[in-house]
């Protein structure tokens, strides 16, 4: 990869990310070979379609589908550059311990067809030493290969990590204008990875070391996590005191140096309400402030439940719309979504009494089957539903006019109806 020549790149998960990812490096003029252990997501992409919901991105998958630009495969191609974007869960042991399997064994499919010269770049969010984790696999799978750090000569490959930062439904934008962090296992590394991000990111690249760029990115969202927990839980307090949360915070915001955000049913998504743990997970006895924080923003969701529960029980003849599943507004992504455990919480309860609805989903979720909810559009629950429990602030749900809810009975968790009358 010299010069003006074009690298050969494989995307390795074709995810949420990953596959925005691959599709703008495709874009820009690369061969792209996608890798994914889902036959239905390899299929999918090949036919030039997309398996998530993303603005633009069906049109750019299918042009560089088109173009011979991008192509999807169950095994991992060799390749000049190597970008792993694979899940970094919690293990099931109850301790919010990250589980970086699916990076490691991401880093074993590169191995079998890594060779001198070539770039691997981390791009899943991760706890901090885990791109060294990665180098010290591949020096144990690949013992003819000198790796960055371990060698006093000149390295073979060259190993980084890269994270993504984007807001679901801007991602395309996001990822091509957003500034970069590249943390290289060595400054070498670094380098070389900024050289491969300039081809198709126009914000400005800043390099630094691996341990650096990977608690940058968990301390992003961390921070936003520490100030949507202060908005909560002032939110439960102004419920205690018979106070409109609302309105405190928007005269409270009016001194020119508070900025306090929304409070909302609690925090969802894949990056807020788990990357504050990989922190508390490496330094417990430092971090009170940032567990805190996550202790809030999950008792936030259970507050909802008891409100919720308590609006519900006390009209039971009542027919309950729950409007929202996924864990922001306009997307279909309900990964760690505190509206969807709100309203699964509520169906257990209630039965058949709740409605849900969620624009962004063709079917309920499986933890509603045999619960006897059920799935409508908001015109039905306008219609036939007399309580409204708003989960999720979509542009659908905005638009409703004070005339076709003001005799409902409302409990609206993220404030998106400030004209409607309070219940008795």
């Amino acid at each position: 990869m010299r010069g003006t020549e074009q690298p050969k790149v494989s995307v390795i998960g074709l995810g949420y990310i990953g596959l925005p990812t691959a599709a703008i490096i495709a874009r820009a003029g690369m061969q792209v070979i996608g890798t994914d252990v889902s036959q239905h997501v390899v299929d999918t992409i090949n036919r030039g379609e997309i398996h998530i919901e993303e603005v633009d991105l069906d049109g750019l998958v299918q042009g560089v589908v088109a173009r011979g630009l991008l192509k999807a495969s169950l095994d991992v191609a060799p390749a000049d550059v190597f970008v792993i974007a694979v899940p970094t869960p919690f293990l099931k042991d109850g301790q919010h311990t990250p589980d970086i399997s699916y990076v490691l064994e991401a880093t074993r499919s590169v191995a079998k067809v890594l060779k001198a010269g070539d770039a691997i770049i981390l791009e899943s969010t991760s706890p901090v030493g885990t791109t060294e984790a990665m180098r010290d696999l591949l020096s144990e799978l690949r013992t003819d290969l000198a790796m960055p750090g371990l060698t006093s000569g000149t390295p073979d490959v060259s190993i980084s990590y890269c994270p993504e930062r984007v807001l679901p439904g801007r991602i395309l934008e996001e990822l091509t204008h957003n500034d970069r962090s590249i943390g290289g296992i060595t400054p070498r590394c670094a380098r070389k990875a900024l050289a491969f991000y300039k081809r198709f990111v126009r914000g400005t690249c800043v390099t630094t070391d691996s341990r650096s760029a990977e608690m940058t990115k968990l301390v992003e969202n961390a921070f936003r996590d520490v100030n949507i927990a202060f908005a909560n839980e002032l939110s439960m307090v102004a419920d205690s005191m018979g106070m409109d949360v609302w309105e405190v915070i928007r005269l409270a915001n009016r001194h020119p140096r508070v900025n306090i955000l929304q409070p909302g049913p609690g925090v969802g998504g894949h990056c807020i309400a788990v990357d504050p743990w990989f922190i508390v997970h490496g330094a417990p006895e430092l971090t009170p402030l940032i567990r805190n924080a996550r202790e809030v923003n999950d008792a936030k969701i259970h507050h909802v439940i008891a409100r919720a529960s308590e609006l519900v029980e006390a009209h039971p003849s009542m027919g309950v719309a729950c409007l929202g599943l996924a864990f922001k507004a306009n997307i279909d992504d309900f990964r760690e979504s505190p509206a969807r455990l709100v309203a699964a919480s509520l169906a257990r309860k209630f039965g058949e009494q709740i409605h849900i609805v969620e624009p962004y989903a063709a079917e309920l979720p499986r933890e509603f089957d045999g619960t006897g909810a059920v799935g409508i559009d908001i015109d039905t629950a306008l219609e036939d539903c007399g309580i409204l429990i708003v989960l999720v602030d979509h542009d659908v749900f905005k638009s409703v006019p004070l005339a076709e809810r003001a005799d409902k009975l409302v409990y609206d968790t993220r404030g998106i109806w400030p004209d409607q009358p309070k219940n008795p």
